[in-house]
């Protein structure tokens, strides 16, 4: 008897939390102070969510009344509102550290998550932290929570003795749904306990499926809305005093504007005209010895907000668009380049995005970037011209994306690069899929892109992916193969390096989804993969993996992880030439890391590695470690220190023709050569409030590579020595940046930056292995620059103007 009671309980206690849930929303007429207090006749009437589930670690246990979580929601033709109660028993210990805006930093959390077309496709995520602080991200389940996007919505939190509290109001520009008298959208709610690390949802997200944004819950009542014109301006002046070396201090003004229009509920037009992205993070250069450009982050807000329809298919760079001139100019024997612009500047960019009733999502970006020009010097007249870096160019995205079932979507995405003149063109076509069972338990991936390029001979090529994995439960798997053409090429508007090959790969891996008396998390994956030249058919990469990684009962992270790469490979891209390549040895790689939990005031993060390889002498080994103290909720320190050195790596130094006849293979030059790198990071936050922060960011980088043996590739891949050569080709490369600044959201949307910055790298062949001087000379330099900028930019809401001066205000 006592057996079969059990049994109904728990399989009651399945079948209440595996239901979807509902909330009905209440519409309202009077206004809301957004103040923390739910202190209107409305939030006394309206329905309440509870019963929240636990999310991580211990997946669907549900939340213990000390904690018990009071959701209510309302809503008008302007925005949605939502209160939040969160009950605790030690309202003492809520954890409430004051951070940057989209950093949770050490506090507690409250969200919702929001799918206006309810498709299970994407949720527009808003938080508040219990120092009332905002964060806010678009969730997909393929690329996970951007946090780039920036929304405009009001919010309030107050630490009460019962708990804490979060009024919040989202307006509708702030989300996208589409047109209809009765709405039905997918909510959900979350709320984190940070001192437990234990986060709960309103609905349950069951962890044992592979998805997160199909598991919403109904928001139901919201009918007959007539949202306002969405219209919105943000007017920007900036001021910049630049100072370096010896070079005269001088001063420049800049303005400009950023236009959203909403075209309709679901689409909306952003623009940007006379852009300013003077303040923008640098970007963290490195000495770069292979053979492939550094990729950088994206660090300009237009190009990050809201473009991940744009991401699609993994055809869009943006830091092509405005990035370095691509022609290089032909010299004489007797000229010198003595102007070399570094960047193109962008006239005006837009990007149209949305999604319509039935799941067709649109986005189109459209960017336009100015003339530019290099100087070059006759050294022998002075006489100088200028000649073309870069023609005017137009830069467009078309995206079509078609989702269906909840869970899947089918994509074509077009990419197209114009040059004014007869300059290089280039166009790149894909069709993307992403398949899932009814269940979601099992994926079918993969895409087919076409390149086609026309330049002094024009290139098409192919690149072709095909994925299947199963997505729930403890065990999983995935299995696929890519096949690429040597000439394809998207790097006009995106960017790839490996072309003219094919692989396998698969992975299996086990986790647990509840906690074990040892582990909240444990994971452990198998790892294949193995790629082949598709001309020779020679292995050029082949390893197998093994990595665990696990998280304790005390949130401490530990991680290990091996690699075995047990066949000589054949690498066609160090060479830098056609049909050539070099031998690489068998070689053994493994890493760890630790992570101390970030509750307490002081943490640390280390992380190891080391790789030998099957040849006398070539070792690399390195290693990170961070430690970071919290000395207050509104003071946060944090400093990584990383070394890394290669003994007896062999790398390409150089290369030419024999007697200057192009019909005879290329002369390739390597080195036999110690490379050692160091760098230092310092980080630093001080929080006035919740929207006045100052921040500190330093890099200190010095890498270099000293040749100890010149070497001459053979035509087999093997190298053997070469004292002809004695050119010297050592490489040093150090750099510093340091930025200073102070941040005020003094309304929402609106921001005053002030900013100090100063940064300065140096490129040389000659090593100077003092540490100290070289670090010294750096910021003694003449080229050391100083900027001091100041920027605000002032968010205008076209509907409260217009109400204003109807009402006379």
């Amino acid at each position: 008897m006592k057996n079969l009671v059990f049994f109904t309980l728990l399989l009651s206690s399945f079948w209440i939390y595996s239901q979807k849930k509902t909330l009905q929303a209440q519409q309202i007429s009077q206004g809301i102070s957004i103040d923390g207090k739910l202190d209107e006749p409305a939030w006394e009437t309206a329905t309440v969510a509870s019963d929240f589930i636990m999310f991580e670690p211990d997946n669907g246990k549900p939340i213990p009344d000390t904690k018990k979580t009071e959701i209510k929601v309302l809503y008008n033709n302007d925005a949605l509102y939502i209160g939040a109660i969160m009950h605790d028993d030690e309202p003492n210990k809520i954890l409430k550290e004051i951070s940057q805006r989209d950093d949770f930093g050490t506090a507690d959390l409250f969200g919702v998550f929001i799918n206006g077309f309810n498709d299970g496709q994407q949720n527009f995520e808003f938080f508040v932290s219990a120092a009332d602080v905002q964060a806010d991200c678009i969730m997909t389940d393929a690329n996970g929570e951007d946090y780039s996007w920036d929304a405009i919505w009001i919010s309030k939190a107050v630490l009460t003795d019962k708990g804490w509290v979060v009024e919040m109001k989202i307006p509708y520009a702030a989300l996208r749904f589409s047109e209809g008298k009765k709405q039905t959208w997918g909510i959900n709610f979350f709320r984190e306990i940070k001192r437990e690390r234990k986060k709960y949802t309103w609905t349950i997200i069951n962890t044992k499926i592979g998805t997160f944004t199909q598991q919403n819950g109904n928001l139901e009542g919201i009918e007959n809305i007539k949202p306002p014109t969405r219209l919105f301006f943000m007017p920007y002046a900036s001021y910049y005093l630049n100072a370096a070396g010896n070079q005269q201090t001088y001063g420049t003004m800049k303005g400009g504007m950023d236009i959203k229009y909403g075209i309709n509920d679901a689409f909306t037009l952003d623009a940007i005209l006379v852009p300013d992205f003077g303040q923008a993070k640098y970007d963290d250069q490195i000495l770069n010895l292979g053979p492939f450009e550094q990729q950088f982050n994206e660090n300009r807000a237009f190009f990050t907000e809201g473009t991940d329809l744009f991401n699609k298919g993994e055809l869009f760079y943006s830091r092509r668009i405005g990035g370095k001139p691509t022609i290089e100019p032909d010299l004489e024997d007797n000229e010198k380049i003595i102007e070399d612009p570094q960047n193109v500047n962008l006239i005006n960019a837009l990007k149209i995005s949305g999604r319509t009733k039935k799941g067709l999502g649109i986005g189109i970006l459209n960017a336009v970037t100015e003339k530019t020009f290099a100087t070059i010097k006759d050294t022998l007249t002075g006489e100088t011209r200028r000649v073309i870096a870069e023609p005017l160019m137009n830069y467009n995205v078309l995206v079509l994306d078609q989702r269906f079932r909840k869970n899947s979507s089918v994509t074509f995405i077009n990419t197209n690069v114009t040059r004014n003149g007869h300059f290089r063109d280039s166009n790149v076509s894909a069709l993307v899929w992403d398949l899932n069972t009814k269940a979601n338990t099992y994926n079918l991936s993969g895409n087919f892109k076409y390149s086609t390029v026309h330049d002094t001979e024009d290139k098409n090529g192919i690149y072709a992916n095909i994925g299947f994995a199963e997505t729930s439960g403890n065990y999983r798997y995935s299995i696929g193969s890519d096949f690429v053409s040597k000439d394809y090429d998207p790097n006009d508007l995106g960017i790839n390096f490996y072309t003219n090959y094919y692989n396998f790969f698969g992975n299996a891996n086990y986790r647990i989804l509840n906690p074990t008396k040892l582990f909240n998390a444990f994971k452990v994956n198998l790892n294949t993969y193995t790629e082949f030249n598709k001309d020779s058919g020679k292995i050029q990469e082949s390893n197998i993996a093994v990595n665990t990684n696990v998280t304790t009962i005390k949130n401490n992270y530990y991680g290990f992880g091996i690699s075995l790469y047990p066949f000589e490979s054949y690498d066609y891209y160090e060479p830098r030439a056609t049909n050539r390549y070099v031998a690489l040895p068998r070689r053994f790689e493994s890493w760890a890391s630790v992570s101390t939990n970030y509750n307490y005031k002081f943490a640390l993060d280390f992380n190891p590695t080391i790789a030998i390889m099957d040849e006398p002498g070539r070792i690399n080994y390195g290693f990170d470690i961070g430690p970071r103290y919290r000395f207050s909720d509104k003071l946060l320190l944090n400093y990584t220190f990383s070394f890394l050195r290669r003994n007896n790596n062999k790398g390409y130094i150089d290369s030419f023709d024999q007697d200057n006849n192009q019909d005879t293979p290329k002369d390739i030059v390597f080195a036999n050569r110690t490379v050692i790198t160091y760098s230092n990071t310092l980080g630093g936050k001080y929080a006035l409030n919740s929207t006045m922060t100052i921040n500190l960011a330093v890099r200190q980088y010095w890498s270099f590579a000293e040749n100890k043996e010149i070497l001459q590739l053979e035509s087999n891949g093997t190298l053997t020595t070469y004292p002809e050569y004695t050119k010297n080709k050592n490489s040093s490369f150090y750099s510093w940046n340091a930025d200073l600044s102070y941040s005020w959201w003094f309304a929402p949307g609106s921001q005053l930056s002030v900013l100090y910055r100063n940064n300065a790298s140096n490129f040389e062949r000659v090593i100077d292995k003092d540490y100290g001087s070289n670090v010294t000379n750096l910021l003694n330099n003449e080229a050391l620059k100083h900027i001091f900028s100041v920027s605000v930019k002032y968010f205008i809401d076209y509907n409260a103007v217009k109400n204003r001066l109807k009402n006379g205000v």
